[in-house]
């Protein structure tokens, strides 16, 4: 089966608002393939290193939150 790589960047970029901590980091725990398109695109920092997390830069992280509202999100009762 093919896959759109496009939406499954949209669902890591909003599931990594999930990990976010010390307000722009998120934990790099998912596919490499999908955190290398990710980091072309401009949403966060080189997946590619040491460290176990990446940064969210200003557009990424407000690209995040959109899509885990859009993706996930339930409507206010």
């Amino acid at each position: 089966m093919k896959f759109n790589s496009d939406r499954i960047d949209e669902a890591v970029l909003a599931l990594l608002y999930l990990g976010l901590h010390d307000g722009i980091r998120a934990w790099k725990s998912f596919d490499w393939d999908a955190m290398a398109r990710l980091h072309e695109k401009g949403y966060i920092s080189d997946p590619v290193g040491k460290a176990k997390a990446v940064t969210f830069t200003g557009e990424g992280l407000r690209e995040s939150e959109r899509l885990l509202n859009v993706l996930f999100g339930e409507p206010d009762k």
